[in-house]
């Protein structure tokens, strides 16, 4: 029998969503989030603290030999995501976490050793750290009620969407190529390796780009370039409303939300920047200063 008071369900729907928009609340999906991808990136994850280890105790052999199966994960699990539609939003947040991760202890590492210079290194870093910094505040603030440490970190909950531009997926493969060419420098002057099939190889290829002063000038003009795509990858974040994706009905509160999250990364990346150039020009007075000495 059908009531004649209950309205029909196009009404009912409209009515759902007008005290849903009205009260503000937001409904949050459980995903499954354990599958092949996930694993990958979840393993990328563990091997990435055992590359920093191997770099700082010169075995250059087996932390190049990491990165690689890093790198390759990386590519492989995005391949099966999309080929087999096993995307996730839990995904989306934690692969460009797991690689920023794994930038932060090579970046770290290599800049410890000297393999990388110190503005570069203030760059990347401060890049990834302010980007950190406003996915925090973008999780606390678009995670529906109510707000516990148990539902902050439950990545089942997903309650904002990380789309990476462009320029940025350029300037995470120009890092990571040159990052892997540092540690291919650092292999040229470990004996064992150079003397394994791989490093005759690399000997030659030294030899093909005019030594170690071609090495040196190549490496220059990777950094100079991973510098600019990096400075620009990070203030793209600071404009670009796509970037991060709010969930959610709420249009005003979202736009709020996304504006002080933006703001965080450009008061953050902004203070690097000035740290990075401040860096730089010391480094270059230094360098003069020892030129005049040598030359008196």
């Amino acid at each position: 029998m059908v009531l004649q008071n209950e309205p029909p369900p196009s009404t009912t729907a409209k009515l759902a969503t007008t005290l849903k928009s009205t009260l503000k609340l937001n409904t949050t999906r459980h995903e499954n989030i354990y599958n092949l991808p996930n694993f990958l990136t979840l393993t990328r994850l563990i091997a990435t603290p055992m590359v920093g280890y191997l770099i700082i105790h010169d075995q250059h052999l087996y932390a190049f030999s990491l990165f690689t199966y890093a790198a390759v994960s990386d590519l492989l699990d995005g391949w099966i995501a999309r080929k087999w539609k096993l995307q996730t939003v839990v995904g989306s947040v934690v692969d460009p976490m797991a690689d920023k991760f794994l930038m932060t202890t090579l970046v770290t590492c290599l800049a410890v050793n000297g393999s990388l210079p110190m503005p570069l290194f203030a760059l990347i870093l401060g890049r990834d750290v302010s980007l950190a910094v406003s996915a925090l505040y973008y999780r606390y603030a678009s995670l529906p009620a109510p707000k516990t440490m148990a539902r902050y970190w439950d990545f089942s909950l997903p309650s904002a969407e990380v789309h990476p531009t462009g320029i940025s997926k350029f300037n995470t493969f120009l890092q990571l190529t040159l990052l892997g060419t540092l540690l291919c420098t650092n292999l040229l002057h470990d004996p064992s390796a150079t003397q394994s099939a791989a490093g005759g190889l690399l000997l030659s290829i030294q030899d093909a780009l005019g030594g170690e002063a071609g090495v040196r000038t190549m490496v220059q003009g990777m950094s100079a370039i991973v510098a600019s795509t990096t400075i620009y990858s990070g203030l793209e974040y600071t404009w670009s409303k796509k970037a991060v994706v709010i969930l959610g009905g709420d249009e005003a509160l979202k736009r709020k939300q996304g504006f002080r999250g933006r703001m965080i990364m450009a008061s953050g990346f902004g203070s690097f920047i000035a740290l990075a150039a401040w860096l730089w020009y010391n480094q270059n007075a230094r360098k003069n200063t020892e030129k005049e000495i040598e030359q008196k």
